[in-house]
């Protein structure tokens, strides 16, 4: 039997779409051990990360180290090489940030899920600069040449990867752009059945999401407010005061609420409103899972989890007049969307099918390094039969 190891970014701050991903590896292969730069136990009760054997860097052990994590960014690149995985054949890595720098030998074969090519150094920089209030100045300066040397390792560990799995078609192509290296597409795990599609549709509009600047929930929530028709927000984070300035009376805002709650709004809203630039998009796919119509951004994941006039519709610039007429569209068509067929096209993304589909690859790959044949060739093959 072939030993394999995890090795993922960090595991503190919630079990989000990385960390659900890294959960049904392991459900695929239980107890297989996990490799992190910090770990978080609390945040992963009742999820196969639970009762996993874990090792974490030593940045678990530096001041704030779990909870202040990305503040040591610039470490990242080194500490990830310093776990010893000599003892393993087999390394997947689970990565949007520095875990595909995982140092490997050459008897070893190492896949690595691609969730994003780390975004803040690459798409994002001028953004992420810009939020930060990094533009100019001493810190500025220092935030700039962190990230100069973040794309100059990150370029060169691509060849630390023999196989490239992205998440979504426009996460393969900004591999692509970025490595220069081809990746298989296997999207991620949305757990379907937590959601009931049956329920009557209610008058309210829905969305959920952290409250940070790239998801747009300040977006929604004011274009709602100027079109006065009611709107639900689930959801917490830094800019959730900022959020609150610009609802009206019309929007309610719920803060953070478990996971059955928000099934339940999933089930009963008239339209789950998207309006981030996301590289899949797990929650939109909750969403229809739940028979819900989608509006949303018509850039990256969505346009390949949501169906136009089928699942829902699309807008075109995160502005206000765009989603205002996106929501007037919406209405236009409402009696055409039909929860049985939207939750039939969610169903595609089932963990069992990511999980018989993982370790299709794993095993292609692994045969194809023991007949000294190249791996990525052979999993882009077996991408061309499933087709």
């Amino acid at each position: 039997m072939k030993q394999i190891a995890f090795i993922h970014d960090w595991l503190s701050g919630g079990n989000a779409g990385a960390e659900k991903v890294l959960n049904e590896m392991l459900r695929a292969l239980p107890g297989t051990p996990v490799y992190t730069l910090v770990h978080k136990p609390e945040d992963f009760k009742g999820t196969p990360l639970e009762d996993a054997e874990v090792h974490t860097s030593a940045i678990q052990h530096w001041p704030r180290g779990v909870s202040h994590y990305r503040t040591y960014l610039p470490f990242m690149p080194y500490q990830i090489e310093q776990f010893d995985l000599t003892a393993y054949d087999t390394i997947v890595s689970s990565s949007h940030a520095v875990a595909k720098g995982v140092l490997v030998g050459a008897g070893q074969l190492h896949i690595s899920y691609v969730h994003s090519p780390i975004r803040y150094a690459w798409d994002l920089y001028q953004q992420y600069l810009r939020e930060a209030n990094l533009t100019s100045g001493v810190k500025a300066t220092l935030a700039k040449l962190a990230l100069h040397y973040i794309r100059l390792w990150d370029h060169s560990t691509a060849n630390r990867v023999d196989v490239f799995l992205a998440n979504s078609e426009y996460v393969a192509r900004r591999i692509w752009r970025t490595y220069r290296r081809p990746a298989r597409v296997l999207y991620p795990p949305v757990d379907v059945d937590r959601f009931d599609h049956t329920h009557p549709r209610e008058e309210f509009y829905f969305t959920m999401s952290r409250f940070v600047p790239y998801k747009k929930i300040d977006l929604i929530v004011e274009t709602f407010t100027r079109l006065g028709k009611p709107l639900v927000v689930i959801g917490a984070g830094p800019d959730f005061d900022k959020v609150k300035v610009l609802a009206g009376a019309n929007v309610q805002l719920l803060g953070r609420q478990p996971d059955e709650v928000v099934a339940d709004y999933m089930a009963r809203c008239k339209a789950f409103v998207f309006a981030a630039d996301e590289d899949f998009g797990i929650v939109p796919v909750e969403a229809q899972a739940a028979g819900a119509p989608v509006i949303a951004y018509g850039k990256g994941g969505t346009l390949e989890t949501v169906v136009a006039d089928q699942t829902g519709v699309f807008f075109g610039q995160q502005n206000v007049e765009s989603l205002s007429r996106a929501v007037a569209l919406f209405e236009s068509k409402a009696g055409q969307f039909d929860a049985t067929f939207i939750r039939h096209h969610a169903e595609k993304f089932r963990p069992e099918r990511f999980r018989t589909e993982f370790m299709a690859i794993l095993e292609a790959a692994e045969a194809a390094k023991v007949r000294g044949e190249d791996p990525e060739k052979a999993v882009l093959a077996l991408q061309l039969e499933a087709l």
